[in-house]
């Protein structure tokens, strides 16, 4: 079969990654050979990235400097860990990519949007998700769901912050139909899989014809 890119989006508490993990099951389940990152992350290096990006203690970085450290975890993730498997053939999962950096650097911190753009497509190599999951919950659901849990810095800022950033997602979606499945995501969880199973059944035809 076609390789398949597969990502994540929502805001915090959306339950994004818990349905990456069921997709991720039920399609080993059905034969494909599958692959689960995560953004920042993914590989050694990105890792570390990301702890450098989520870590309290730097409350003083700056939004450009977020900005590319997202994009330098980005590079390294892409190159070495994501095209290799779509080359093979595999399917590639991603609980969150580039569209989280245009809503959360971009639209909910003020950094240029065409400019993440611009040096987007340079860390990606060009690369673009064949098909995003967009779990919807209101930004006050957002906040209940993640409040009794350690929180990195990111998850820290405040619901107006959010609310940008659930702002941004919903231009961007706006921007590419025909990529985005925006999920209702108060939908009990078995319902929202039920959903994504269905809709990856069909895309897998889709690409077998």
């Amino acid at each position: 079969m076609n390789s398949l890119f597969i990502t994540f989006e929502g805001i915090e508490g959306c339950g994004k990654s818990t349905q990456a993990k069921h997709l991720y099951d039920f399609l080993v389940n059905q034969g494909y050979e599958v692959v689960q990152t995560r953004e920042p992350g993914g590989t050694e290096i990105s890792e570390k990235i990301r702890d450098l990006i989520l870590d309290c203690e730097n409350s003083k970085m700056n939004k450009e400097t977020e900005t590319l450290l997202y994009m330098a975890s980005r590079a390294q993730h892409t190159e070495k860990h994501i095209i290799p498997a779509l080359k093979s053939g595999k399917i590639v999962i991603c609980d969150r990519y580039f569209d989280s950096t245009l809503a959360y650097q971009g639209y909910a911190r003020g950094i240029n949007i065409q400019t993440i753009k611009m040096i987007n497509t340079f860390a990606s190599y060009g690369l673009n998700p064949d098909l995003t999951f967009y779990l919807d919950i209101p930004v006050e659901e957002s906040m209940k769901r993640i409040k009794d849990k350690k929180q990195d810095r990111l998850e820290k800022e405040s619901e107006e912050f959010h609310q940008k950033v659930k702002d941004g997602f919903e231009r961007i979606m706006l921007d590419n139909p025909q990529r985005f499945i925006c999920i209702n995501g108060l939908l009990s969880i078995s319902d929202i899989r039920k959903e994504i199973e269905n809709t990856i059944i069909w895309k897998l035809k889709e690409g077998q014809k």
